[in-house]
C-alpha cells in the first residue's frame, strides 16, 4: 500500500521506517516543511495530491509532566488540530483505513487497572496531562464516528502504553519518563554525583513499551487490520515502579549511587496499566525486556552524543 506517516521524523515514525516491515509499502513521510499539519487546507491539499492508501497517523505535540503542566493549552489545541485536520483531509481525499494512536492517557485517572477500552470517557482525566488527553479523546471519537456513519471508511485507534527507545528525546524538561532517567543517572555517574532525585516516593507503576516493539506491534496491525476493534490498547500487559526503573537504569548504566525522593512534586496517576486481552487474542505479544530496552536506548544516546 501507499501509506502517509505522520510524525516519521519522530521516535514512533523512525521506528516504524526502520522495521522491515516498511519495505512491504510505499512510504510517505513528509517533513513539517513539506506538509504543516497545523494548517487545515495545506493538509487538504496534500491528501488531494498524493491520495494514500493508508494513513498512520504518529504526529502529536509530546512531551513529559513537567512540559504538559507548563503548557496544558498547548498540548490540547496543536494536537487536537493535527487529529482534525489529518482525520477530515483523509475523509475527503477518500482514504479507506486510517490507524490512529492514541494515548493511555486517555483514561480516567481514577479507573480501575488494567486499563480496559470501554473506560475511555467513564471519568476525570489526570489534570496533570489533561490538554493532551482531550486532544487525542477527541480524534480517536472523531475516527469512530466516521467510521460508524460511512461504511466506506475504516477508521481505527490504537492506545500504546508509554514509550522509550531509540530516537528518544532525553531532555528532562521535554521528555517522558525513562529516557528522562537515562539521563539523569548518565550525568551522575560521568559527574561523579554520589546522589539522583526522583519525584514523589517512587512507588507509582508505569507501562513501559521499547519503541521498535512498538513498531512491530503497529505493522502487526496494519496486517491484521480488518480484524482490529475500533479501539484497541498496545502494551506488555505489566509494569514497574518508578524506583525500579531508577534501578534499572542505574545497573545497565554502571552508577552506584543513592536515590533521594522529593515528595513535593507532582507524579501524576499511580498506576497506568494497560489490559491487553485484545490484542493477545490477535495473536502479538512484545519481545524485549526492560533491561535490554534500556541498554539499547542507552547504547542509542551514547551513539547520538557522541
Amino acid at each position: 500500500m501507499k501509506i502517509l506517516i505522520t510524525g516519521a521524523s519522530g521516535m514512533v515514525g523512525k521506528n516504524l521506517i526502520a522495521h522491515k516491515s516498511a519495505l512491504q509499502h510505499d512510504l510517505l513521510c513528509p517533513s513539517s516543511q513539506e506538509l504543516n499539519l497545523l494548517s487545515d487546507p495545506q493538509t487538504r491539499d496534500w491528501m488531494r495530491k498524493n491520495q494514500p492508501d493508508m494513513i498512520i497517523h504518529c504526529a502529536g505535540h509530546v512531551g513529559g509532566i513537567q512540559a504538559n503542566i507548563a503548557d496544558p493549552s498547548g498540548f490540547l489545541i496543536k494536537n487536537m488540530d493535527m487529529g482534525r485536520n489529518v482525520i477530515l483531509a483523509g475523509q475527503e481525499a477518500g482514504v479507506a483505513k486510517i490507524l490512529n494512536l492514541g494515548s493511555s492517557c486517555m483514561y480516567p485517572r481514577a479507573a480501575k487497572n488494567p486499563l480496559r477500552e470501554d473506560q475511555i470517557l467513564t471519568g476525570e482525566l489526570e489534570p496533570t496531562n489533561e490538554g493532551y488527553a482531550l486532544a487525542k479523546i477527541t480524534t480517536a471519537r472523531l475516527c469512530s464516528y466516521l467510521s460508524t456513519t460511512n461504511p466506506d471508511l475504516n477508521y481505527k485507534t490504537v492506545l500504546p502504553c508509554n514509550l522509550y527507545g531509540k530516537h528518544d528525546k532525553f531532555d528532562p524538561k521535554v521528555s517522558h519518563l525513562l529516557p528522562a532517567i537515562i539521563q539523569k543517572v548518565h550525568d551522575a555517574k560521568t559527574q561523579s554525583h554520589s546522589q539522583v532525585e526522583i519525584w514523589g516516593d517512587g512507588t507509582a507503576r508505569r507501562e513501559f513499551m521499547f519503541a521498535s516493539d512498538m513498531a512491530d506491534g503497529l505493522w502487526f496491525m496494519v496486517d491484521q487490520f480488518e480484524k482490529l476493534p475500533d479501539m484497541m490498547n498496545l502494551g506488555l500487559g505489566h509494569d514497574h515502579s518508578i524506583n525500579d526503573y531508577y534501578a534499572t537504569a542505574a545497573k545497565v548504566i554502571g552508577w552506584e549511587g543513592d536515590f533521594t525522593h522529593d515528595l513535593s512534586k507532582p507524579v501524576g496517576m499511580k498506576q497506568k496499566l494497560l489490559c491487553v486481552t485484545r490484542q493477545t487474542e490477535l495473536g502479538w505479544t512484545p519481545k524485549t525486556t526492560l533491561e535490554q530496552g534500556i541498554a539499547q536506548t542507552y547504547q542509542f544516546y551514547l551513539d547520538s552524543t557522541t
